[in-house]
Protein backbone atom coordinates (compact mmCIF):
# COMPACT_ATOMS: atom_id res chain seq x y z
CA UNK A 1 0.00 0.00 0.00
CA UNK A 2 1.01 3.57 -0.44
CA UNK A 3 1.92 5.76 2.38
CA UNK A 4 3.06 8.70 3.04
CA UNK A 5 5.09 9.69 6.09
CA UNK A 6 6.58 7.79 9.06
CA UNK A 7 4.34 9.42 12.14
CA UNK A 8 5.40 7.20 14.72
CA UNK A 9 7.95 4.28 16.44
CA UNK A 10 7.80 1.75 18.43
CA UNK A 11 9.39 -1.75 19.31
CA UNK A 12 8.05 -4.01 16.78
CA UNK A 13 6.03 -1.65 14.26
CA UNK A 14 6.08 1.83 12.67
CA UNK A 15 3.15 3.85 11.30
CA UNK A 16 2.46 5.63 8.30
CA UNK A 17 0.17 8.30 7.52
CA UNK A 18 -2.09 7.47 4.58
CA UNK A 19 -4.04 10.77 4.73
CA UNK A 20 -5.17 12.79 7.54
CA UNK A 21 -8.11 10.31 8.10
CA UNK A 22 -6.26 6.94 8.21
CA UNK A 23 -3.20 5.31 9.23
CA UNK A 24 -1.20 2.05 8.13
CA UNK A 25 0.48 0.08 11.17
CA UNK A 26 3.25 -1.98 9.90
CA UNK A 27 5.05 -4.65 11.66
CA UNK A 28 9.11 -4.89 10.86
CA UNK A 29 9.05 -8.64 10.48
CA UNK A 30 6.15 -8.94 8.68
CA UNK A 31 3.81 -9.85 10.78
CA UNK A 32 0.28 -10.96 10.34
CA UNK A 33 -2.09 -8.02 11.60
CA UNK A 34 -5.34 -9.82 10.85
CA UNK A 35 -6.17 -11.16 14.13
CA UNK A 36 -5.18 -7.67 15.65
CA UNK A 37 -7.63 -6.19 13.39
CA UNK A 38 -10.14 -8.48 14.04
CA UNK A 39 -9.74 -8.10 18.05
CA UNK A 40 -10.41 -4.49 17.36
CA UNK A 41 -13.05 -3.94 15.23
CA UNK A 42 -14.91 -5.86 18.09
CA UNK A 43 -14.22 -3.88 20.85
CA UNK A 44 -14.95 -1.26 18.24
CA UNK A 45 -18.14 -1.90 17.34
CA UNK A 46 -19.10 -2.61 21.26
CA UNK A 47 -18.05 1.23 22.13
CA UNK A 48 -14.53 0.31 23.69
CA UNK A 49 -12.01 3.18 22.47
CA UNK A 50 -9.85 2.03 20.23
CA UNK A 51 -9.32 2.92 16.45
CA UNK A 52 -11.72 2.40 13.89
CA UNK A 53 -10.36 -0.64 11.67
CA UNK A 54 -10.60 -0.41 7.70
CA UNK A 55 -12.89 -3.12 6.29
CA UNK A 56 -10.62 -5.38 3.96
CA UNK A 57 -7.71 -3.90 5.86
CA UNK A 58 -5.48 -7.55 4.59
CA UNK A 59 -2.77 -8.83 6.34
CA UNK A 60 -1.35 -5.07 7.67
CA UNK A 61 -3.04 -2.87 9.85
CA UNK A 62 -4.82 0.26 8.01
CA UNK A 63 -7.01 1.82 10.74
CA UNK A 64 -8.39 5.48 12.00
CA UNK A 65 -5.83 8.37 12.55
CA UNK A 66 -5.81 9.83 15.95
CA UNK A 67 -5.03 13.23 16.83
CA UNK A 68 -3.91 14.09 20.36
CA UNK A 69 -1.24 13.64 22.97
CA UNK A 70 -0.34 10.04 24.01
CA UNK A 71 -0.42 9.49 27.53
CA UNK A 72 3.65 9.83 28.38
CA UNK A 73 3.47 13.47 26.40
CA UNK A 74 0.52 14.70 28.84
CA UNK A 75 2.79 13.54 31.33
CA UNK A 76 5.87 15.27 30.36
CA UNK A 77 3.80 18.26 29.69
CA UNK A 78 1.69 18.63 32.60
CA UNK A 79 -1.71 18.18 31.32
CA UNK A 80 -2.95 15.59 33.15
CA UNK A 81 -1.08 14.39 36.86
CA UNK A 82 0.57 10.60 37.32
CA UNK A 83 -2.83 10.37 39.33
CA UNK A 84 -5.16 11.05 37.02
CA UNK A 85 -2.82 8.84 34.66
CA UNK A 86 -3.84 5.62 36.51
CA UNK A 87 -6.87 6.13 36.98
CA UNK A 88 -7.42 6.35 33.56
CA UNK A 89 -5.70 3.42 32.80
CA UNK A 90 -7.79 1.40 35.68
CA UNK A 91 -10.92 2.71 34.17
CA UNK A 92 -9.78 1.53 30.68
CA UNK A 93 -9.09 -1.73 32.02
CA UNK A 94 -12.76 -2.14 33.89
CA UNK A 95 -14.44 -1.07 31.21
CA UNK A 96 -12.64 -3.38 28.79
CA UNK A 97 -13.34 -6.18 31.01
CA UNK A 98 -17.21 -5.82 31.56
CA UNK A 99 -17.09 -6.57 27.56
CA UNK A 100 -17.67 -10.50 27.13
CA UNK A 101 -15.07 -12.03 25.64
CA UNK A 102 -15.13 -12.62 21.75
CA UNK A 103 -14.34 -16.30 21.00
CA UNK A 104 -14.00 -18.10 24.24
CA UNK A 105 -17.22 -19.87 25.34
CA UNK A 106 -15.98 -19.66 29.45
CA UNK A 107 -17.87 -16.67 31.37
CA UNK A 108 -15.25 -15.78 33.30
CA UNK A 109 -12.76 -15.18 30.40
CA UNK A 110 -12.91 -11.16 28.52
CA UNK A 111 -10.39 -10.36 26.02
CA UNK A 112 -7.31 -8.80 27.36
CA UNK A 113 -4.70 -5.95 25.92
CA UNK A 114 -1.92 -7.07 27.66
CA UNK A 115 0.45 -3.98 26.72
CA UNK A 116 -1.87 -1.27 28.47
CA UNK A 117 0.32 1.37 29.52
CA UNK A 118 0.78 5.28 28.97
CA UNK A 119 2.44 5.09 25.99
CA UNK A 120 -0.87 3.10 24.80
CA UNK A 121 -3.40 5.51 25.31
CA UNK A 122 -4.02 8.41 22.64
CA UNK A 123 -5.80 11.59 24.75
CA UNK A 124 -7.97 12.83 21.78
CA UNK A 125 -10.51 15.56 22.41
CA UNK A 126 -13.30 12.69 22.58
CA UNK A 127 -11.59 10.38 25.32
CA UNK A 128 -8.79 8.32 26.22
CA UNK A 129 -7.95 5.94 23.12
CA UNK A 130 -6.48 2.58 23.47
CA UNK A 131 -3.85 1.61 20.66
CA UNK A 132 -1.35 -1.38 20.05
CA UNK A 133 -3.17 -4.65 20.41
CA UNK A 134 -0.47 -6.86 19.19
CA UNK A 135 -0.44 -9.00 22.56
CA UNK A 136 -4.21 -9.42 23.13
CA UNK A 137 -5.73 -12.53 23.96
CA UNK A 138 -8.52 -13.90 25.82
CA UNK A 139 -8.63 -14.62 29.45
CA UNK A 140 -8.56 -13.84 33.24
CA UNK A 141 -8.57 -9.73 33.95
CA UNK A 142 -6.57 -10.50 36.66
CA UNK A 143 -4.14 -10.99 33.78
CA UNK A 144 -4.19 -7.72 32.36
CA UNK A 145 -4.12 -5.59 35.62
CA UNK A 146 -0.95 -8.01 36.52
CA UNK A 147 0.58 -6.81 33.36
CA UNK A 148 0.02 -3.41 33.48
CA UNK A 149 0.80 -2.85 36.85
CA UNK A 150 4.38 -4.87 36.83
CA UNK A 151 5.54 -2.53 33.55
CA UNK A 152 4.97 0.66 35.25
CA UNK A 153 7.06 -0.97 38.25
CA UNK A 154 9.74 -1.61 35.86
CA UNK A 155 10.19 1.76 35.26
CA UNK A 156 9.53 2.57 38.71
CA UNK A 157 12.34 0.42 39.93
CA UNK A 158 14.67 1.82 37.42
CA UNK A 159 16.93 4.32 37.49
CA UNK A 160 14.79 6.48 34.44
CA UNK A 161 14.19 10.44 35.22
CA UNK A 162 10.26 8.87 34.64
CA UNK A 163 10.66 6.29 38.00
CA UNK A 164 9.00 8.55 40.21
CA UNK A 165 6.26 9.33 38.17
CA UNK A 166 5.54 5.47 36.92
CA UNK A 167 5.52 4.87 40.95
CA UNK A 168 2.68 7.51 41.70
CA UNK A 169 1.01 5.86 38.63
CA UNK A 170 1.38 2.24 39.78
CA UNK A 171 0.27 4.06 43.48
CA UNK A 172 -3.31 5.20 41.86
CA UNK A 173 -3.47 2.13 39.25
CA UNK A 174 -3.87 -0.51 42.54
CA UNK A 175 -5.87 1.60 44.48
CA UNK A 176 -8.77 1.24 41.68
CA UNK A 177 -8.02 -2.34 41.78
CA UNK A 178 -11.12 -4.54 42.92
CA UNK A 179 -9.48 -8.29 42.60
CA UNK A 180 -6.20 -10.08 42.99
CA UNK A 181 -3.70 -9.50 40.29
CA UNK A 182 -2.09 -12.10 38.46
CA UNK A 183 1.62 -11.67 38.67
CA UNK A 184 3.12 -15.26 38.47
CA UNK A 185 2.20 -14.69 35.09
CA UNK A 186 2.49 -11.52 34.24
CA UNK A 187 6.54 -12.41 35.45
CA UNK A 188 6.44 -15.06 33.00
CA UNK A 189 5.32 -13.31 29.87
CA UNK A 190 7.53 -9.96 30.42
CA UNK A 191 10.25 -12.48 31.31
CA UNK A 192 10.00 -14.24 27.45
CA UNK A 193 8.98 -10.45 26.07
CA UNK A 194 12.01 -10.70 23.09
CA UNK A 195 11.62 -6.75 23.10
CA UNK A 196 13.70 -6.30 26.47
CA UNK A 197 16.79 -6.02 26.75
CA UNK A 198 18.59 -8.32 29.76
CA UNK A 199 19.18 -4.88 31.41
CA UNK A 200 15.68 -4.33 32.12
CA UNK A 201 15.27 -8.09 32.57
CA UNK A 202 17.08 -8.13 35.81
CA UNK A 203 14.61 -5.38 37.21
CA UNK A 204 12.22 -7.63 36.88
CA UNK A 205 12.21 -9.28 40.51
CA UNK A 206 12.36 -5.98 41.93
CA UNK A 207 9.23 -4.64 40.10
CA UNK A 208 7.46 -7.98 40.82
CA UNK A 209 8.70 -7.31 44.80
CA UNK A 210 7.05 -3.95 44.33
CA UNK A 211 3.84 -4.34 43.41
CA UNK A 212 3.39 -6.96 45.85
CA UNK A 213 4.55 -4.52 48.82
CA UNK A 214 1.76 -1.66 47.34
CA UNK A 215 -0.98 -4.19 47.00
CA UNK A 216 -0.37 -7.75 49.35
CA UNK A 217 -3.85 -8.32 49.97
CA UNK A 218 -4.48 -9.66 46.21
CA UNK A 219 -1.34 -10.13 44.14
CA UNK A 220 -0.56 -13.66 43.20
Amino acid sequence: MQTGPLIGSGRTADVFAINEAWVLRRYRDGRDASAEASVMSYLFNKGYPVPRVAPNAGSELTMERLHGQTMVEALQQGTITPQEAGAILARLLHRLHALPARISTDPADRVLHLDLHPDNVILTATEPMVIDWCNTTEGAPALDWGISALILAEVAVSLRMEALVARTILVSLLSHVEQSIDLTRALEIRSANPTLSQSEKRLLQEAVALVRSLHPPSAT
